[in-house]
């Protein structure tokens, strides 16, 4: 699992957090293996089932609106994004990975729950691949981080 700390312990107060989470369904191969981590790394430190909202957008890009509009509308302790941006041969993905970047990091400075970063950068299917899969699957840390950022 690379540098990540995983500091959080299954914890029976968790099961009161209200988690939304938002997927990409752009790279979808990727986004739900994503997913799938996320929520499993959830409920296994205690977040109740029922308390895992899963929201869909088409893309990366879109993650960033409906952010601002779940965290508007809904009681919930923290919102996890999660997408995949893969290089291609134009300069689309930098400016996309530069927008989505920009307006997470924008929500977590404007909202008072944090939004999670869970979207992945990568060069090439293949890199993407390794990061959504086994023991390096990044689902695991954008729950793991959405939990501790609950606690501050």
């Amino acid at each position: 699992m690379g540098v990540f700390s995983n500091s959080i312990k299954a914890n029976k107060n968790n099961k009161n957090l209200k988690i939304a989470i938002i997927t990409s369904e752009w790279n979808s191969i990727i986004t739900n293996n994503l997913l799938t981590e996320t929520i499993e790394t959830l409920l296994k430190y205690g977040v109740k089932k029922t308390n895992i909202l899963d929201y869909k957008v088409p893309g990366s890009f879109e993650l960033i609106f409906s952010s601002k509009k779940i965290a508007k509308n809904k009681e919930i302790n923290a919102i996890i994004t999660i997408g995949c941006i893969i290089k291609g041969d134009t300069p689309h993905f930098e400016y996309i990975c530069k927008s989505v970047t920009n307006g997470i990091k924008d929500l977590n400075i404007l909202l008072d729950i944090p939004v999670i970063f869970g979207v992945l950068t990568t060069q090439n299917f293949e890199q993407a691949r390794k990061r959504s899969e086994g023991d390096n699957n990044k689902g695991r840390e954008f729950a793991i981080s959405a939990l501790q950022m609950t606690k501050i």
